[in-house]
């Protein structure tokens, strides 16, 4: 992560704090540059390949400047650690309000549920992306990397649902929402959410726990984890896809 490594960053720090100079507000963007490049390269794993990475490193930016905007150094925390909340949250709120999954890939993504349902009930087990695959003429690769959008598209979807609960049409409107408390709904929704998620978790196998946890936890790359447990990249991307697909059953429960 970056951080403050000289008395000239500092000195930028101190102008942008008292004056908001422009010249200190343009250097401390670039000085924080590789936060954004860092989380675009995070989150554009999920995504399908029609999602322009310029695109979400210009989200990723506002929420740099954003955090850049709000950041009172007088807390005791680290502003790689704030700007980071911001960054994601800019990039995934404009995710949500564009048509990011193009039609051919939601009516992909609803052939592969079709077919995931009906090898179930067939086979009276959980079915492989393999099996799936054979089924749809789709290779095994397709197949994760459509349970993976789909998966990403549930996120939003269920995050929307949560925002939502408490945009009643009969609440007052002179009151002012605290956007940072969740409701009673909302707190119960998302626990509900966390603990099927965590019993999804538990399921699956030691490498793919051990790849979640790395990459959503530890915030490690593809390639830094395939370093630490010795394997390829590649080899890391589809334990990584292939504990998403079995994820994505989870999550579809929460619909259900």
């Amino acid at each position: 992560m970056t951080q403050i490594t000289s008395n000239e960053d500092q000195v930028y720090w101190q102008k942008w704090v008292d004056t908001r100079d422009s010249h200190a507000g343009d250097s401390l963007m670039r000085i924080y540059m590789p936060l954004v490049h860092y989380h675009v390269q995070r989150i554009a794993v999920g995504l399908p390949k029609n999602v322009s990475k310029d695109e979400l490193i210009s989200l990723g930016m506002l929420g740099l400047y954003d955090a850049l905007e709000k950041f009172d150094p007088s807390r005791d925390l680290k502003f790689d650690t704030y700007a980071s909340f911001r960054i994601r949250g800019a990039i995934i709120d404009g995710l949500r309000k564009e048509d990011w999954l193009p039609r051919s890939s939601r009516e992909k993504t609803k052939r592969v549920d079709s077919v995931i349902e009906k090898l179930e009930q067939k086979y009276m087990r959980t079915v492989t992306a393999k099996e799936i695959g054979e089924e749809l003429g789709m290779s095994e690769d397709e197949v994760n990397q459509t349970v993976t959008e789909g998966f990403f598209a549930n996120i939003l979807s269920l995050d929307d649902g949560l925002k939502e609960t408490d945009e009643s049409k009969d609440a007052p409107k002179f009151t002012i929402k605290d956007e940072k408390t969740l409701t009673p709904e909302e707190k119960m929704l998302k626990d509900e959410m966390i603990k099927k998620l965590v019993t999804g978790i538990e399921q699956l196998n030691e490498k793919e726990q051990l790849v979640i946890s790395l990459f959503y936890k530890e915030e490690l790359t593809l390639t830094e984890i395939g370093s630490v447990m010795g394997l390829s990249t590649s080899r890391i991307s589809q334990i990584h896809s292939k504990a998403l697909f079995k994820m994505k059953k989870i999550l579809d429960h929460l619909y259900s």
